[in-house]
């Protein structure tokens, strides 16, 4: 029989997500430790309540509320409690201490990554993080490894379950957004404030984290555009599906080239986007998430799966565990983040895409051509127009939905504002970015 040597695991929140890893933990040791060649020992599980019920049953003696006495002696921590703090405070402790640290928090990696890889790679230890983004979606890895050698160009991501739910409901169903929330937070898959999600701040999140590893450039969460979807009307998506697309919010990490300079940067941004019924995230139902990844030398990729889910998310986590276990057995410092690129973080308005806007306006001649102006005198160039009767009360008014060339987001942003400004313009409905071409 092969003696191990035994690696002592400290697991800070059974949660959800914290109690599946303990589970998987006690129920696979032995398998787990003929892969890494090392024991792994849950030595404790650090929680605020003791009294709390679990998703999983755990033998009461791993408990304790004294998370730094449990961090102190381990050689791994697995962080799970989610927040900004004291989760900050323990993973520095564990870094400090020589202790590898795997994580979920999204929040504090979007917050704190910086000073907390710095720290890592101070000691010599490892930060992991691959259930931070897309739940069980291997995605954190391959952009770190896999790609290290290629040069990522753009990342579109779907990369929160709630929103894809919520706007998968109203294309398929016919839902309105209020009904398609009720929905999803009747089966669990929105919050009972479901703002993070809707607004758009989970994926911001993500799309900080996946920007930095992706482009090795630090892009703070408050460089990251961000729209939520509660905006978008049912009237939106039908124009949508009959137009060939799909309503989708995507979390959008790009290299883009400034028009007035030429310098290269890279842009970060969430937001409701148009996504032909062609391409591969059209397809991405419920509350699934999937990440499309272009590199010039591999080509277009796409991750798609669970991404989130207690049990979907304790894979992703105990893949990291077992990759720092298998360091420790090794030997050796960890490896640093690649952030030397730093390549300037441009806002949205260098942004350069195509646009659908659309305007109820008052229905008289000579009103399109006044429109079309507008779209001229800001440098935006008109590709499509398509006229309806108003569904409004007040009659005597048009639907103009407008497709736009390839325009910067200043320009169309400068558009937008004339035409509200506009006598026959009584509202500008929505305007809404098209993606993925």
């Amino acid at each position: 029989m092969i003696e191990y040597r035994t690696l002592r695991i400290a697991l800070l929140g059974a949660g959800s997500v914290g109690s599946q890893v303990a589970g998987l933990l006690l129920r696979h040791g032995e398998e787990l430790a003929t892969r890494v060649g090392a024991r792994l020992e849950l030595a404790g599980i650090a929680v605020r309540n003791l009294d709390s019920p679990r998703d999983v049953e755990l033998p009461a003696e791993l408990f304790t509320t004294d998370a730094r006495e449990l961090i102190l002696g381990a050689d791994i921590v697995i962080e799970l409690m989610g927040g900004l703090e004291p989760a900050r405070e323990y993973i520095a402790l564990a870094l400090s201490s020589g202790a590898d640290v795997v994580t979920g928090n999204k929040a504090l990696l979007a917050h704190h990554g910086p000073e907390l890889f710095d720290l890592a790679e101070q000691v010599g230890a490892q930060l992991y993080y691959e259930a931070a983004v897309g739940g069980a979606i291997p995605i954190i890895r391959p952009l770190r490894d896999s790609l290290a050698g290629d040069r990522v160009d753009r990342i579109l991501g779907i990369v929160n379950g709630t929103t894809n739910f919520v706007l998968d409901r109203m294309d398929t169903g016919g839902d309105d957004f209020d009904d398609a929330l009720a929905t999803a937070t009747a089966l669990g898959y929105a919050e009972a404030d479901p703002s993070g999600d809707i607004d758009g701040y989970d994926a911001a999140q993500k799309a900080a984290i996946l920007a930095s590893l992706a482009f090795h450039t630090v892009v703070p969460l408050s460089a990251v555009y961000r729209e939520g979807i509660a905006s978008v009307t049912a009237a939106d998506v039908e124009s949508a599906r009959k137009a060939g697309y799909v309503v989708k919010l995507l979390a959008i990490c790009e290299r883009v080239i400034d028009a007035e300079t030429g310098v290269e940067g890279v842009s970060a941004r969430v937001h409701p986007a148009l996504v032909s019924r062609q391409h591969p995230l059209a397809a991405v139902r419920g509350a699934n998430n999937a990440v499309f990844v272009e590199a010039q030398a591999a080509g277009s990729l796409m991750f798609y799966g669970a991404g989130a889910g207690g049990i979907e998310t304790a894979s992703a986590v105990l893949g990291d565990v077992v990759s720092a276990a298998r360091r420790h057995v090794v030997g050796g410092p960890g490896v640093a983040e690649s952030t030397s690129a730093d390549l300037p973080v441009f806002d949205i308005g260098k942004v350069t895409t195509r646009y659908r806007v659309t305007l109820e306006v008052l229905d008289r001649p000579g009103v399109l051509a006044h429109i079309a102006g507008i779209f001229s005198d800001h440098g935006v160039s008109v590709e499509a127009v398509e006229q309806s009767a108003s569904d409004g009360e007040g009659g005597g008014t048009a639907t103009l939905v407008i497709g736009t060339h390839t325009a910067t987001e200043a320009d169309l942003s400068a558009t937008a504002a004339a035409l509200a400004a506009a006598d026959a313009v009584v509202a500008v409905q929505s305007v809404l970015r098209i993606e993925g071409e």
